[in-house]
């Protein structure tokens, strides 16, 4: 009798043992590659994409800002240079000259080692300008020392002086100092050989007149080294030396 063939039912709908099994999962790369695909598609940037374009531009505006910051500042640069080119070529400023002509001692008292004095000094001041008048304004400071101490205090006057101008004026000046034993002694040995040095000082602040433009206030700062015979209201004093220095304070 012939051997009957044995038949096994299959299931259908299991997967052969053989089949592989499909993945379904997916790496970290893809799935960042599919949001950004679905956000092109739907027309969106991610959170950590749009933070990052966010900082790029700001940092652009920034650039941007101090480039034509600095940009205008070397402009501004250029035309004040400019300016002053032009102004000095049309001008040709020079600084005014100041000389101390004469020393008059109104008083010179010495009392407990305390000094007070009164001087009446003659200043002659120069303006050699052809095309620049000078104003001479309030909150100058002059004085008169010896060494290292203020004898005495003034101002100058104010007034305008005009092109190629020589004014003199007479500038009363008074005040008080304590000189120490030594210094004192050595005034009086300076005053029986008659030479005694002193420093004249002068801050005088001043408006320059460019034609008719009156421009920014500047301070001529004067320093006069004089040597005199006495500091005596009794005798006649004459100044054996004078040197001045002019400087420009702006």
């Amino acid at each position: 009798m012939a051997d009957h063939q044995r038949i096994h039912p299959v299931d259908v709908g299991s997967p052969s043992p053989s089949a592989p099994q499909a993945s379904h999962s997916f790496s970290q790369s893809e799935k960042h590659d599919v949001t950004d695909r679905c956000a092109r598609l739907h027309g969106t940037i991610p959170v950590a994409h749009a933070e990052q374009a966010k900082k790029k531009r700001s940092c652009y505006c920034c650039c941007k800002c101090l480039c034509c910051t600095t940009l205008i500042i070397v402009i501004l640069i250029i035309l004040i240079g400019a300016t002053a080119g032009i102004l000095y070529l049309i001008f040709d400023p020079k600084i005014p000259k100041y000389s101390v002509d004469r020393l008059g001692i109104l008083a010179f008292n010495v009392d407990n080692n305390m000094v007070r004095a009164s001087f009446n000094v003659t200043v002659t001041a120069r303006n050699p300008n052809k095309k620049i008048g000078i104003y001479y304004e309030e909150g100058s400071y002059l004085s008169v020392w010896y060494t290292d101490s203020s004898l005495c205090k003034g101002s100058f006057p104010e007034f305008y002086q005009g092109h190629q101008n020589m004014t003199v004026l007479n500038i009363i000046m008074t005040g008080e100092a304590q000189l120490t034993g030594e210094l004192l002694t050595e005034l009086l040995r300076q005053q029986q050989t008659g030479m005694i040095p002193l420093l004249f000082k002068g801050d005088v602040p001043v408006r320059v007149k460019f034609g008719s433009l009156k421009l920014w206030k500047v301070t001529f700062r004067v320093r006069c080294n004089l040597v005199v015979n006495s500091l005596s209201a009794s005798n006649q004093i004459s100044i054996k030396s004078s040197s001045c220095k002019f400087k420009l304070k702006l």
